[in-house]
């Protein structure tokens, strides 16, 4: 059901895409948008594990450096039947995790040190099985997409903005009625972001439901999710813009938000979350 969900809106944020380049170049403007996705799309896939990492200083380090966390890592990517990740140490005073790479050949897991003073064993087993459980369904390749299309959504239509105001909102582009236009350009990025965060919601229950399943201990994983996010209301980042954009592929958002931003939130609930878990380690059946 996830899975699926996630295709019908990444058709949805696709299809506002090309209709946001249809209206500011009509067939040719379409095609250009097509163009354009594309390209990004493909370095979004081959380099955005590298951006990310760079973005936050990581430095990768051996199983001599860190036995504990090598050893959790690979019995679970044994399990789950994947390669071992490349590890990794990101600079960050916050207790988090995410990981990265274009698919399970190319996956890194990255924590900082924080992570693992703070949590026990068998907490952080279960962090780590969530991770490997968006490497397995390829969240990462997704949310790559998502966050491309969107952005690119909220670039053209700034563009249609700025075109508008310095034609006076007169003229008539493809024979469209300038309100019109006008509600676009406005509704079109807000209905991409929001399509974008609900993928990204999508993606963090279904890698909850893959840890619970790795590691067979649901209760782990809502325990550990309680300190992350006590830790991160804590001391939040205040983040640049930049590392902002990042925020779904923590497992909690380790960003400073006001109630705006809790609207518009990456991350489900943990409340929610924690109750899905809850649930599972009762044997209880969502409908």
């Amino acid at each position: 059901m996830n899975g699926l969900k996630t295709t019908l809106l990444l058709g949805v944020l696709s299809g506002l895409f090309l209709a946001i380049g249809y209206s500011y170049g009509g067939q040719d403007g379409m095609m250009i948008a097509l163009i354009f996705a594309v390209i990004m799309n493909v370095v979004s896939y081959w380099f955005s594990d590298k951006i990310v990492l760079s973005m936050y200083h990581a430095k990768e380090i051996t199983a001599q450096e860190s036995p504990a966390f090598a050893a959790i890592v690979a019995d679970l990517a044994m399990r789950a039947k994947i390669p071992t990740p490349r590890l990794y140490l990101v600079d960050m005073p916050v207790p988090n995790a995410f990981a990265t790479g274009r698919n399970p050949n190319h996956a890194a897991v990255a924590v900082s040190p924080s992570l693992l003073n703070l949590l026990s064993e068998n907490e952080l087993r279960a962090v780590i099985a969530h991770e490997l459980g968006h490497v397995l369904n390829r969240d990462i390749l997704v949310s790559c997409v998502a966050a491309t299309i969107a952005s690119a959504v909220s670039s053209i239509a700034s563009m249609l903005r700025w075109g508008m105001m310095f034609s006076g909102g007169s003229r008539d582009r493809n024979g469209q009625n300038p309100l019109a236009m006008l509600a676009m350009v406005i509704l079109t990025p807000i209905i991409a972001l929001v399509i974008q965060l609900a993928i990204s919601r999508t993606r963090e229950y279904g890698a909850d439901e893959a840890s619970a399943k790795l590691t067979g201990a649901p209760m782990d994983l809502a325990n550990a999710l309680r300190k992350l996010e006590y830790a991160s209301q804590r001391m939040p980042l205040m983040g640049s813009p930049r590392q902002q954009t990042t925020a779904s592929l923590f497992i909690v958002n380790p960003f400073k938000s006001n109630i705006m931003a809790r609207w518009f939130s990456t991350h489900p609930p943990i409340e929610e979350r924690i109750e899905r878990l809850e649930e599972m380690a009762s044997g209880v059946k969502r409908a």
